[in-house]
């Protein structure tokens, strides 16, 4: 195992606690900083580090006793990036669609993709890649103007020596009550890096993880965001920072109903793994991903999709394949991607919907093949027409039991030819005479018929 030298760099301003500069935002103003996030739809995320030469999970695997710490970290000779061209990446991601990109900047095991001047455990500095390879990808991202930068930064680090964990290459455990000291030497290490990410790169958003292992005061949570947004102050940071971000990220799986959170996303993996796996072929179909795409849309939230390349620094063709295929669909249904808002609540229609700023167009995806019309309940609001979103195609339609003395709208059934059909998921917009009213009752009986 590569012998582990961390230099602590230390900053004045980490003495003393920054003035927290959105203490008092208002709503309005964190609406205004979010706006980006929430029209962005798709991000997505990398994962790459010494575990992406492939033969087992990132950082988990020491931890759950797969493999000893030494093999694990074994795997650095082989992180060589020699194939690595953060250019073609870049122009992956935003072929895709999506409006931006996470990447692991740091893993749960501490190996740093850039040159950290905090710790010798780096691809700089304990890897054949013998660079800094975060740095190239940032540029290039900054180089796509409608593309954000997402930096993903583990809170936790086992191997370190003054992280009170099983992994450490010193001491034994310790508890971090008894030892405060030693415990503030690794915050310490954790902003050093921090300070560096933020002064270097300026991130659009910062995506935390691990902090499950320790509480608000025990990681300082407030302190750090303050931190980052003294010098950044229009960053967004993720929810895992103990109740200290801006938005929800439920993982591996789209919710149910809509999360609590104003904001939030989904982030996915392409096959079962997070980084590259040899063994790991259970890759989602492209229906499968544009279904969850189209579903995190349809409730309001961001899906934020995983690729994990090699350690030379390739892309699997099967997720360049599916990255590609959302890129095709988002492109041909452009109006009904970005600039929409979460859809109306199911029973109204069989498939997901989304709604246009406004209000006055109702998007409905549908996910299969009609066998004749497709239907459209309580919509108090009128139906002045409906296209084929991609297309130059409109539709007909019948609207039946539209009665006068009813409260409860009449029901469209909207003819959907098969020669009209997205070969994933078709897209209707149903442009309306006013902004959207919908009857939510249970039905009416009749009480009196002149």
């Amino acid at each position: 195992m590569t012998k582990r030298i961390f230099t602590i760099v230390l900053f004045s301003v980490f003495a003393a606690f920054p003035v927290n500069v959105t203490a008092q935002e208002t709503p309005e103003a964190k609406a205004e900083r979010m706006e980006w996030f929430s029209e962005a739809k798709l991000g997505i995320f990398i994962h790459w580090g010494i575990y992406s030469r492939g033969d087992w999970s990132e950082s988990w695997a020491f931890h759950n006793k797969v493999v000893s710490v030494e093999d694990y970290f074994a795997q650095e000779k082989d992180f060589t990036a020699d194939r690595y061209d953060p250019k073609a990446w870049v122009e992956l991601i935003k072929e895709s669609g999506a409006r931006y990109t996470v990447i692991t900047s740091k893993h749960h095991d501490g190996f740093a993709l850039w040159d950290t001047g905090a710790g010798d455990v780096s691809s700089v500095k304990s890897s054949p890649a013998g660079r800094d390879v975060l740095t190239p990808f940032v540029n290039e991202v900054r180089a796509q103007k409608e593309l954000k930068l997402g930096i993903y930064f583990s809170l936790i680090d086992w191997p370190h020596p003054d992280y009170p964990n099983i992994f450490r290459v010193g001491p034994a455990k310790y508890d971090i009550e008894k030892e405060p000291a030693r415990w503030q030497r690794f915050l310490d290490f954790n902003d050093a890096q921090l300070q560096e990410l933020n002064g270097a790169y300026h991130p659009d958003l910062y995506w935390f993880d691990g902090d499950w292992e320790f509480s608000s005061d025990q990681w300082k949570a407030p302190h750090i965001v303050s931190m980052l947004r003294e010098t950044n102050p229009g960053v967004i940071i993720n929810s895992r920072i103990q109740g200290n971000g801006d938005y929800a990220t439920p993982e591996l799986g789209v919710p149910v109903v809509r999360p609590a959170d104003r904001w939030w996303e989904t982030c996915m993996t392409i096959n079962d793994s997070w980084g590259f796996r040899k063994q790991d072929t259970e890759f989602k179909s492209d229906m499968t991903i544009l279904r969850m795409f189209v579903n995190c849309m349809s409730l309001g939230g961001n899906l934020l999709l995983d690729i994990g390349p090699r350690a030379d620094g390739t892309i699997p063709d099967e997720e360049v394949a599916v990255l590609k295929m959302l890129g095709r669909w988002i492109h041909k249904h452009e109006e009904a991607v970005y600039p929409t808002r979460a859809g109306i609540p199911d029973g109204h229609v069989q498939g997901y919907t989304t709604l246009n700023k406004a209000g006055d167009i109702l998007y409905v995806y549908l996910p299969y093949t009609p066998n004749e019309t497709i239907e459209v309940k309580g919509i108090r609001s009128r139906i002045k027409k409906v296209r084929v979103v991609g297309t130059d195609r409109e539709l007909d339609w019948n609207l039946y039991n539209d009665i006068d003395w009813s409260e409860v709208p009449g029901v469209y059934y909207i003819n959907v030819p098969k020669d009209v059909l997205d070969e994933h998921i078709t897209v209707l917009a149903l442009e309306l005479d006013s902004p959207l009213k919908l009857y939510r009752g249970s039905g009416q009986v009749i009480s009196y018929n002149d």
